[in-house]
């Protein structure tokens, strides 16, 4: 009976969370104990009220191994020697597909392509779980619905469309996986919204997994996270500081919801402040990340999210990075260094595709999907 009350505090409590925070807020998750949303407003909040009744309690992320990279290789689908993986014009295939995509829908989807990128290697690790619409063991409750990502990810599509371009490309087979294909869109976008000026390789030999749970999605930090909320989470991921200051960056891009950053207004330049309590007209309703990029675009990826912080910038998780010590020192540094930028956020974005990467086909663990949003024989 206790244990029945419990859950049903629970649910009411899930809803009110529903209420607060809309559509975005989805489910806690399934699997064992509890997940704990840490730096995202409202699920913060609400988080320990609910873990309480449900006996969970919150635990750091487990710490991988830095990522090498050892596994994968540049121009994995150049190599005549590896005939299962064979695709010469793999790469050029996805590279069209996201062009295409930002000629039709804008350079917003570029950002959500990155954006997307990011959220898949944090979680699973760069096997493509974001992906997933359904799975056995998880249902439809996949990191999809999880509460960072419901309804705020996007660029599905373009994966989608990606994926049939290189099946073209390869023959009518299926030999690109969707993880790699990820990290490429993600490549190219940011090549595209830079103006050229990231342009790197990302290497390829992924496998993309079978399992993905919206509970597991507590391991992306939050716009409400602290300095060492931060350092925590990139360095689970076994990612430096420095990584973690230089990927930020990309919070040059892309639009947020005024939920998320109304809580610091008043820490904010006031003029801005009085401009964006204007413009939010809910909380759900989106504004720029950077107000002051070149050329009026929003969509520009460079440093000025430097020299945004910390009067500028929206949430608290970019504030922090202007707290004395070393990461206000690299901000200062990339603020006057555009190229050195750059060339480390190109750098970073590797070893952020390297992290967790399946190389090796493991019967019901992982693949080659035929379609990137479900597993194969579902």
């Amino acid at each position: 009976m206790a244990a029945s009350k419990k859950l049903a505090t629970a649910a009411v409590l899930v809803s009110l969370l529903a209420l607060l925070v809309g559509p975005s807020a989805g489910l806690l998750g399934s699997g064992p104990g509890c997940s704990v949303f840490v730096g995202w407003p409202v699920l913060s909040i609400l988080n320990s009220l609910i873990c309480g009744l449900l006996g969970g309690n919150y635990t750091p992320p487990v710490r991988r191994n830095p990522p090498t990279g050892k596994e994968l290789s540049f121009g994995y689908y150049n190599n005549p020697n590896n005939t299962a993986s064979y695709c010469p014009g793999a790469e050029a295939a996805v590279t069209g597909a996201v062009k295409k995509a930002i000629d039709q829908q804008g350079r917003g989807v570029g950002a959500g392509l990155i954006r997307l990128f990011f959220h898949d290697a944090f979680v699973r690790g760069c096997d493509a779980s974001v992906l997933l619409k359904n799975t056995v063991a998880a249902g439809d409750n996949t990191e999809r619905e999880g509460p960072p990502n419901k309804d705020s990810l996007r660029g599905f599509d373009v994966i989608d469309a990606a994926k049939e371009a290189t099946k073209a490309a390869c023959g009518g087979r299926n030999v690109v996986s969707c993880a790699d294909i990820l990290a490429f869109a993600a490549r190219d976008a940011s090549d595209i919204l830079s103006g050229g000026r990231i342009k790197f390789a990302m290497p390829a030999g992924r496998f993309d997994g079978r399992e993905s749970f919206a509970s597991e999605t507590n391991q992306l930090p939050g716009p409400d996270s602290t300095l060492e909320n931060l350092k925590e989470m990139f360095d689970a991921q076994g990612l430096s500081e420095a990584d973690m200051v230089t990927l930020s960056g990309a919070h040059s891009i892309g639009r947020a919801r005024c939920l998320f950053f109304t809580n610091r207004l008043s820490d904010m330049n006031s003029g801005y402040a009085g401009q964006l309590r204007a413009a939010c007209k809910s909380p759900d309703t989106r504004v720029d990340q950077d107000p002051f990029s070149p050329d009026f675009d929003p969509d520009n990826l460079d440093n000025q999210y430097y020299k945004n912080i910390d009067k500028f910038v929206l949430f608290n998780s970019d504030a922090v990075l202007f707290s004395p010590g070393t990461t206000k020192e690299q901000v200062k540094a990339n603020a006057d260094n555009a190229t050195k930028w750059e060339a480390d956020f190109a750098a970073a974005m590797v070893r952020m595709g390297n992290i967790g990467v399946k190389t090796t086909q493991v019967a019901g663990l992982t693949e080659i999907r035929e379609v990137c949003w479900r597993v194969n024989n579902a």
